[in-house]
């Protein structure tokens, strides 16, 4: 199943280094984006919908860090 998750930061250069880490990240295999303006970014990735979404879980902790919230 595909899943498509956005968070929105508080500037564009926070944006773009939260965008910057997910071109090297090495928990799984997403597609990110600048979305909606230059302050969101859109994730893309595959999920096999059985059990908990470990990636998501991932992605929340990690945008918590630039300061994102989910949109």
């Amino acid at each position: 199943m595909k899943t498509e998750i956005s968070y929105r930061f508080k500037s564009a250069q926070i944006a773009n280094r939260f965008l910057n880490e997910l071109k090297h990240w090495s928990v799984a295999d997403v597609k990110a984006k600048l979305f909606k303006g230059s302050d969101s970014v859109k994730i893309t990735y595959q999920f096999d919908g059985k059990g908990f979404d470990y990636t998501c879980s991932e992605l929340d902790d990690l945008a918590r860090q630039y300061d994102g919230e989910e949109v």
